[in-house]
């Protein structure tokens, strides 16, 4: 069948698997294009599908040669209808790294269930015995306790009060102010019990049980600061109240793993056109007046250009981890520059509907979104029927 973007209220619904075949080839020869690097060659991924996992994965088997096995839950494709982004992009990794002679599985399944933990052990020990890096990388709005068999349901709202703030349609290009209504009752509990770090730890635990964690072991989980213009939606909102929880877990589970010589700590990420964030008010018009200043400066960077410096010069270069004096890998160091901040604030104010395209890269936005997908690549006919098989 012809696929085209079906888009609806911010979400696309469909996804081109040639376009994210294209996707995986470049990020591959990226990461091929840079230094190797010098990292450990058992790699367990968790949520290594699509964004900020699926990069890590892609640098450390192109450029450091790892094995890696992923978890993730993506929805398959049928005969009529394509599978989610992260089902083909895992498909393809698999494929292309088994075929440069590394070891790669993906595991499709509920990353937040205990039986997925003793499956993921157990095929870690045919695999590769022990790893030696877990990347913890989950994004995902529901959340079953194990324990309980609650179901916990994440939300992104403000805490305190109603939040309102300029604003921007991307696929219209329409600004206006948007406003989003605080968090009540259990929001922000529930919030944390999704994205914070309580199943990090129950990861982390798991593999330590069943002997699969290898002397001087490493793991990180991925987070976001982003300056004061986002704050009251994200950073100082319900999603912020879990990073805070998930950015403690990496300073407790640090001093466990300091026992056998392992590492936990917590990478905060630039900001990056992601599913979630093309649909979170004000995100859109600060993720496209930022990458117009960063591409200017020629400092901006994708999921992939991030992973492999942040591997190459933040976690296995000569200097070990860098930490900050919070003790977080702060890989936003480009994005929260104090040049790049002050020419992002000097035209908030002055972006209207009108100018919108002149005073912003929300072009690049647009095409970023469409690329998450398969959409918008080069070399790539989307007038001919495709396989959603893949």
């Amino acid at each position: 069948m012809v696929l085209e973007p079906k888009i609806i209220g911010g979400v696309c619904l469909t996804a081109h698997p040639t376009g994210l075949k294209k996707a995986l080839e470049e990020q591959i020869a990226y990461v091929k294009s840079q230094k190797a690097l010098s990292m450990p060659q058992r790699v367990l991924v968790i949520g290594g599908s699509t964004g900020y996992g699926l990069a890590t994965r892609i640098s450390a088997a192109f450029s450091g040669g790892a094995g890696t096995l992923n978890v993730s839950f993506e929805r398959e494709p049928t005969g009529r209808k394509p599978a989610s982004p992260g089902w083909y992009n895992n498909k393809y990794f698999d494929e292309a790294a088994q075929a440069a002679g590394l070891v790669a599985e993906s595991m499709n399944a509920d990353a937040f269930a205990d039986e997925t933990r003793e499956t993921v052990v157990n095929r870690v020990k045919e695999l590769f015995g022990q790893v030696d890096l877990v990347v913890y990388s989950l994004a995902s709005p529901v959340r079953k306790d194990p324990a309980t068999g609650v179901v916990h349901k994440s939300v992104l709202k403000p805490l305190g009060g109603t939040y309102t703030a300029k604003s921007v349609d991307f696929l219209k290009g329409n600004v206006s102010e948007a406003s989003i209504a605080p968090a009540e009752g259990d929001d922000e509990a529930n919030t944390v019990k999704v994205m914070g770090g309580e199943d990090w730890v129950l990861w982390i635990d798991a593999l330590q049980a069943g002997g699969v964690l290898a002397e001087g072991a490493k793991t990180v989980a991925y987070s976001y600061i982003g300056p004061e213009v986002t704050y009251p939606v994200y950073r100082a909102g319900t999603i912020g109240a879990a990073k805070e929880d998930l950015e403690k877990t990496a300073i407790s589970l640090n001093e466990r793993m300091a026992d056998f010589g392992g590492e936990a700590f917590v990478s905060v990420n630039k900001a990056l056109v992601t599913r979630a964030s093309a649909v979170i008010p004000v995100v859109p018009l600060y993720i496209s007046l930022l990458f117009k200043v960063m591409k200017e400066k020629g400092t901006h960077e994708g999921c992939i250009e991030q992973m492999q410096r942040m591997l190459a010069d933040k976690v296995y270069g000569d200097s070990g981890v860098v930490r900050d004096e919070q003790k977080l890998v702060r890989m936003d160091d480009w994005e929260m520059d104090e040049d790049v901040q002050k020419a992002v604030s000097a035209q908030w104010d002055a972006v209207t509907t009108e100018n919108l395209e002149e005073l912003t890269d929300i072009a690049g936005f647009r095409s970023d979104f469409l690329k998450l997908h398969g959409f918008g690549w080069d070399g790539v006919d989307y007038t001919v029927d495709v396989d959603t098989l893949g």
